[in-house]
């Protein structure tokens, strides 16, 4: 029994060990810049040209980052065991790794490929795209109401163009999906004028009455929104970042003060305490 207590201690020794070097700086560095090396070389292997001239080579560096992959799971499932999975990343990390381990048949060639999603990883490593990355889900409560606006918008343009138009143009406004998609267009502004609505206003003089609107309050008015609702998160964040920082700086002035009192009141005490003591002293001498 007490062998099995020792080896549990061991065990959670050499565990927390290698967490500790998991967690080095230059450690994380190594496998981030891996992580990059493997987007970089999915990058080079579309390219019939450097595939060509690279040959065998890349094949034998791609093992070589699977391998690495491999191992970094291993010795994070070792280390950190069943609370390896509370991180979400872990989980989408293992994910990966094992779609990476399947074989590069026809079917699978293309999930083999989604080894460069793991890049996304390079999100979580920088505290500028994390701030970033946290503004951006901030902004979502707003973002859903602004979507939803944008949804009755469309909705509402798209009915009333597939019945106005939807018998003369049948490619753009013959149905409420192809009306959806042809607005969608048109809120891009990527060939709005010569490619729909001048067609459409040879048949329909008037017709402009009816997208100019529905421009403006999607471009320029929804749109602006989500702008808006970004900005307005970014410097919420910037703002309560800094406040932190001031926070921070307010509790280490604090006790250094509280520390500064603390000598104050021992001198005050000594003060006293030697005075005390020469004034018995002066007594003793009379």
């Amino acid at each position: 029994m007490s062998g099995d207590v020792t080896d549990q201690i061991e065990t959670a020794g050499h565990r927390a060990k290698l967490r500790a070097f998991l967690e080095k700086p230059w450690v994380q560095g190594f496998f981030l810049a891996v992580v990059i090396l493997n987007a970089i070389i999915l990058g080079v292997s579309t390219s019939e040209y450097l595939t060509s001239r690279m040959g065998s080579m890349l094949g034998q560096i791609d093992d070589l980052i699977i391998a690495i992959f491999v191992l970094e799971m291993a010795l994070k499932l070792y280390a950190y065991g069943y609370r390896f999975f509370f991180s979400a990343w872990n989980i989408f990390d293992l994910s990966i790794v094992i779609i990476s381990l399947m074989p590069a048949s026809n079917t699978l060639s293309a999930l083999r490929g989604l080894r460069v999603i793991r890049s996304m990883r390079v999100l979580s490593a920088i505290p500028q795209m994390r701030a970033v990355i946290r503004a951006l889900f901030d902004a979502l409560p707003g973002m859903g109401a602004v979507m939803m606006l944008m949804l009755i918008i469309f909705y509402v343009f798209a009915v009333m163009a597939t019945v106005l138009y939807g018998a003369d143009f049948p490619e753009w406004f013959g149905s409420l999906g192809a009306s959806l998609y042809s607005l969608f267009q048109i809120m891009t502004l990527e060939s709005w004028s010569m490619g729909i609505v001048r067609p459409v206003m040879e048949q329909h003089p008037t017709a402009w009455a009816f997208f100019v609107p529905f421009i403006i309050c999607t471009a320029f008015a929804v749109l602006n929104l989500f702008i808006g609702l970004l900005v307005n998160t970014m410097q919420s964040a910037v703002e309560e970042e800094t406040e932190a920082e001031f926070e921070r700086l307010r509790e280490l002035v604090r006790a250094e003060t509280d520390q500064v009192d603390a000598h104050v009141l021992a001198l005050k005490d000594e003060v006293t305490a030697l005075r005390e003591e020469l004034r018995k002293t002066r007594e003793e001498g009379r």
